[in-house]
């Protein structure tokens, strides 16, 4: 587990890039990260800062309304859901998200407690939560390829101190 304090939004952005920059790629199946949090607890900056340390030069938006956006990032296909307008697991098929659980490919779920039994199991727990001005993270592994992600982006870490 990694717990850690982000000042502003910049600092969740910088956690997001450092997490592209240490993504396990090589896992022989997707990625799924779970983002927890209230409203206004930066999920949606985390996720902006990990796309744009992977190329994404467009604007990022929260896919409230939409459900889904979908970013092809060199080799890599990210898949951001939010699942916050969703009353059940029986809501997520349509999105196609079994379909797509190959390697290559980061699932970032907003919202994830609304439908868990229809998504792919978590491999990383992103917990935000508003902190005064800033906020606070807390990362959990939750399989072997999350545990290796943790250790990498702790030891990346380290070597950027």
């Amino acid at each position: 587990m990694i717990e850690r304090a982000l000042a502003d939004s910049a600092a969740t952005e910088g956690l997001g890039a450092a997490l592209a920059r240490t993504a396990p790629w090589s896992a022989p199946q997707a990625i799924a990260v779970y983002l927890h949090g209230e409203l206004g607890a930066g999920k949606t900056t985390l996720v902006r800062g990990l796309l744009r340390e992977l190329g994404v030069t467009g604007t990022v938006r929260s896919p409230t309304f939409t459900l889904l956006e979908s970013y092809d990032c060199a080799a890599h296909l990210v898949l951001h859901v939010d699942l916050y307008r969703l009353a059940g697991s029986a809501d997520v098929a349509g999105l196609g998200l079994r379909d797509e659980a190959r390697p290559g490919v980061l699932l970032l779920v907003e919202w994830p407690e609304r439908a868990a039994a229809a998504l792919p199991p978590a491999d990383l727990h992103v917990h935000l939560s508003i902190a005064g001005e800033g906020r606070r993270a807390r990362l959990e592994a939750a399989s072997p390829v999350g545990q290796a992600w943790l250790d990498a982006a702790v030891t990346g870490a380290q070597s950027q101190n």
